[in-house]
């Protein structure tokens, strides 16, 4: 059910491999989609469910909150199990080596970060999940090779069959709270990663956020796990036996050694603390996957960084262009307005949850902010009086009144595209979104 990347990615990986399957989407194109490469597509309002074995729900479809999708629901009614794409390659694939990576934020690049760095080190290594490639079309593996997949919230509710080598869980912060029936569901699915690590596997835990603390904490209490199998991180206190930041130097205290690594201000594609529990997190998986500190380092300097992630796109005179369209929640905004001086902030959306609190904190680095879409009149409230506010509508207009006003400022300004909401009112997804930045400002004399 679903026949976006996933789903068609999913129907011809089971039709290869002989299994019956029936493909369904409610959108008419999609459905012609199917049908144009001669696959079978069915209705599954009125099919005989009791048929039918399992469902393979694309993530973006609830099958609980808020609402749960009808086929969800006649699926769940007919004792149907409900999966997603990820849990069929873990079905097929056995032997290769799996990591998990997932968080609120971070995940995508702690994922490309790995992969950058393992496969430098000449690793058999395939990235995927929810980032990139859907999970059926990376290469099988063997007992050599190494699955790093992001896993996001909807998806950890959907992969009974993953056993995990290596589970990441990087931070924990308001975000898809409709999905999760609130801010408890949501933690206990970020949280159920952990529940698919195998006997003897590693769980990697950020430490910056209350939540991930208090899970790791409650870990290395319990007697049924040993504080060997923990790993944690953190961009901001020093952590006994994990990675840490120390100024800007990364610490390494796997083996109670506080061995220095490198100074990631010197990293200019992972710019920020937030990213540096990015970089932690990767040199800790790195570590485990018995790659050297040299070959590490190394990679984290030769890394590209990822479009929309804080990506600069253009330098005028001595102002920076910076897309960080991923930004669609209040939490990942406020550490890209943590990064920089003398910030034109273009922001706006649909927001999710109304915690634009947070983000007066980082105020005081901004010179201006200029609103687009639909959530306007809650920053407006929030900042009135705070900083200068332009209501500017639409993406092209923001970027033409932030490039004015940022070139007739001080020195080394930054216009930064870092939205705190979902597209979706605007835009199909952030990556539109940032490359309808990324259009504006190139056009820009």
């Amino acid at each position: 059910m679903g026949l976006g990347k996933s789903g068609l990615s999913a129907v011809r990986s089971l039709n290869s491999s002989g299994a019956e399957v029936w493909a369904w989407d409610d959108a008419e194109t999609q459905r012609n989609v199917a049908k144009a490469e001669g696959l079978k597509v069915v209705d599954l309002y009125k099919c005989d469910w009791q048929t039918l074995g399992t469902l393979v729900l694309s993530p973006g479809i609830p099958h609980q909150y808020p609402d749960p999708h009808a086929i969800a629901t006649k699926a769940r009614d007919s004792g149907c199990e409900i999966i997603c794409d990820v849990d069929l390659l873990a079905r097929s694939v056995h032997e290769a080596f799996y990591v998990g990576i997932t968080g609120t934020n971070g995940k995508s690049t702690t994922t490309a970060l790995l992969g950058h760095v393992l496969a430098s080190a000449g690793k058999k290594v395939e990235i995927g999940g929810n980032y990139g490639i859907p999970a059926l079309e990376l290469e099988p593996l063997g007992s050599d090779g190494i699955y790093v997949l992001e896993l996001s919230s909807y998806q950890l509710g959907r992969i009974p069959s993953v056993k995990l080598d290596i589970a990441v869980l990087l931070n924990i912060s308001p975000d898809h709270l409709q999905r999760h029936g609130g801010m408890g569901g949501y933690v206990a699915s970020k949280m159920s990663i952990l529940d698919h690590i195998t006997p003897g596997g590693v769980a990697i835990i950020g430490m910056d956020d209350s939540h991930c603390r208090g899970i790791s904490l409650d870990l290395m209490a319990s007697s049924a796990v040993s504080s060997r199998n923990i790993i944690p991180i953190s961009a901001k206190h020093r952590v006994a036996g994990g990675v840490y930041v120390e100024g800007s130097n990364l610490i390494d205290d796997i083996d109670n050694e506080r061995l220095p690594v490198l100074n990631l201000a010197n990293l200019l594609t992972l710019p920020g603390l937030h990213n540096w529990q990015n970089v932690a997190a990767a040199f800790a998986l790195a570590r485990i996957l018995e790659v050297s500190k040299e070959k590490i380092t190394q990679a984290f300097h030769s890394f590209p960084g990822l479009p929309h992630r804080q990506e600069l796109v253009r330098t005028i005179g001595e102002v920076r262009y910076i897309n960080d369209s991923k930004a669609t929640n209040c939490e990942a905004a406020a550490k890209a307005l943590a990064c920089y001086e003398a910030i034109h902030w273009i922001a706006g959306g649909r927001l999710k949850e109304n915690n634009l609190a947070i983000l007066k904190n980082q105020l005081a680095s901004v010179q201006h902010v200029y609103l687009i879409g639909e959530s306007e009149n809650y920053f407006s409230a929030e900042f009135a009086g705070s900083v200068e506010i332009t209501s500017s509508k639409d993406l092209k207009t923001a970027v033409l009144q932030a490039h004015e006003n940022a070139q007739n400022h001080a020195h080394s300004s930054v216009v930064l595209l870092s939205p705190a909401c979902a597209s979706f009112d605007q835009f199909e997804n952030f990556e539109a979104r940032g490359e309808g930045f990324r259009v504006a400002v190139e056009q820009l004399l």
